[in-house]
């Protein structure tokens, strides 16, 4: 019998492994997607930036207003003297 709980014992262990394996193989997919998604979604919000400024420097769309949104919205020092607005 001594050789039938070692060979459980082996599996047991195999089979710990094999658990933990999986375990980091699917922090790794799920981390690849979160940054997947992150690049997705900053791509868009780049895009969509400069559609916008591209309509408002073109004069299809209001620059005041594109201004009152931009004063409203931003908050950082940095990001406001991006667009030449008071800190």
């Amino acid at each position: 019998m001594p050789k039938l709980d070692e060979q459980i014992t082996a599996l047991e262990t195999r089979l710990k492994e094999l658990k933990s394996r999986q375990q980091r193989i699917s922090a790794r997919q799920r981390a690849l997607e979160v940054r997947r998604n992150r690049k997705t979604d900053i791509r868009r919000k780049i895009l969509a930036g400069t559609i916008m400024l591209a309509k408002v420097e073109a004069g299809e769309f209001d620059e005041k207003r594109f201004r009152q949104w931009v004063d409203e919205t931003l908050s950082r020092p940095e990001d406001r003297a991006l667009f030449g607005l008071p800190a």
